[in-house]
């Protein structure tokens, strides 16, 4: 299958990544078919969309009217069956092995034997996640990075049963939605990840220790280190729950001291503190 054939994307999962994925493949062209679970999402995944793109419009990287043309091409159902025709889908549902496979069976069921299917997982094994499904030759990791809009990174990850056709498509069209790729080996987090995460709860062993605060350590990476943000900004953007349960993915395949989550972390989601979500983490965000 050629790039330039494809007309049509499919995305599973109107979470923050799906739906910064369905906004630059919308950017780029593709009518995008977005699925998800709970109706509730969409009306999220619109305001989401809109809210960025608005944004691209007074720095004039689009005008109104291509906004338009944009938000026009992404369409909505709780219904996988919408994604029968979809040559190329990409999952970006919830960090899960139980939940992707119960959506693969379900797109199985629908889809045709040359559907590719990419996934967005961080942190699960791609080889075996191209097990779970019918053709896993059709099968490959495309790692995204969160704002999917802004950041310019995508991580491709051939499984074990990877055709090199199917890679090659992942990476013409992460290239044609204005990505940079790399290629890397099926590893417990790929290249970026494995270096950040221990990272991330480093800076949480730190604060545990008392070795410095929550500012001091970020403003420590910031200014000393030219990091956008610090890490423990980072953890409460990205939620205590996830890191502390991408940290226990990577310890269960690694088997390392550095990947287990810090008792700090544990305590934290027990207590509600999950971030930005919860309006308290590291920082606390009530009044912002």
């Amino acid at each position: 299958m050629n790039i330039e054939e494809i007309t049509t994307v499919g995305v599973c999962g109107a979470g923050s990544m799906g739906v910064g994925i369905a906004q630059v493949a919308a950017q780029a062209g593709f009518q995008v078919k977005m699925v998800d679970v709970s109706e509730a999402a969409w009306p999220r995944a619109e305001k989401t969309i809109a809210t960025s793109l608005q944004r691209m419009v007074k720095k004039e990287i689009f005008t109104e009217a291509e906004m338009k043309e944009i938000q026009g091409r992404i369409s909505f159902s709780t219904d996988v069956a919408t994604l029968a025709d979809a040559p190329l889908i990409i999952e970006a549902v919830f960090e899960d092995l139980a939940v992707k496979k119960e959506l693969f069976t379900k797109l199985d069921a629908v889809c045709g034997d040359t559907t590719v299917y990419a996934t967005n997982t961080s942190s699960i094994a791609i080889t075996e996640m191209a097990a779970l499904v019918k053709n896993p030759a059709n099968f490959v990791g495309m790692h995204f990075f969160n704002p999917v809009p802004m950041m310019k990174l995508v991580e491709i990850i051939p499984a074990l049963q990877t055709v090199p056709a199917t890679t090659a498509l992942a990476l013409a069209f992460a290239q044609k939605i204005g990505k940079t790729t790399i290629t890397c080996k099926d590893t417990p987090g790929f290249v970026v990840n494995r270096l950040f995460v221990p990272y991330i709860l480093d800076a949480v062993r730190l604060l545990e220790e008392g070795v410095a605060s929550a500012e001091d350590i970020d403003t420590a990476m910031k200014l000393g280190c030219g990091m956008p943000m610090g890490p423990l900004e980072f953890q409460d953007f990205a939620g205590a729950d996830i890191g502390y349960h991408v940290g226990n993915i990577f310890y269960e395949y690694m088997k390392e001291a550095r990947f287990a989550p810090p008792g700090l972390l544990r305590k934290m989601i027990k207590a509600g503190y999950l971030g930005r979500k919860t309006g308290k983490g590291f920082y606390d965000y009530t009044d912002k």
